[in-house]
């Protein structure tokens, strides 16, 4: 079983309820959801103009999938929630996005581990610190 972080976020609808939904669609979907974290409200980062705030946090699971596979099942869950592509950056219902998985780095065109902007995102960080200091700062001093 691979440690997994993932982001999540969404700034469209019931934000709240978006990503709780999406939890639990993790969860039937075989990924041990560990902790999460306490969700806070952030302005969107890019994209354009006068979209509304986020609602952010991050979670610590278990799974089997590959790093592909668990890309496509969170892929699957966005889709199952409603979202759709637009602009990018835009406004969005749910926004998943694998942050570590286990101490893998990888690049590829469709999937880079650990995730490339997360260290600079406040967003991410304060929720990883929140539950798994150690990971958060073995994170950063990695990437210095």
């Amino acid at each position: 079983m691979a440690i997994i972080f993932l982001g999540l976020g969404s700034n469209l609808g019931d934000r709240k309820k978006n990503i709780a939904r999406a939890v639990d669609l993790l969860s039937a979907k075989g990924i041990s959801v560990l902790r999460c974290s306490t969700l806070i409200e952030t302005d969107p980062v890019g994209g354009p103009p006068g979209q509304g705030r986020f609602l952010n946090g991050v979670l610590k699971a278990e799974t089997d999938l590959s790093p592909e596979e668990l890309l496509q099942c969170l892929k699957e869950i966005e889709r199952q929630l409603g979202r759709t592509k637009t602009v990018r950056n835009g406004p969005r219902i749910i926004d998943l996005d694998i942050l570590l998985y286990d101490n893998l780095t990888l690049n590829t065109p469709g999937l880079a581990l650990p995730h490339p902007r997360m260290l600079e995102r406040s967003f991410v960080m304060a929720p990883l610190s929140e539950i798994d200091p150690r990971t958060a700062e073995n994170i950063s001093h990695a990437h210095l």
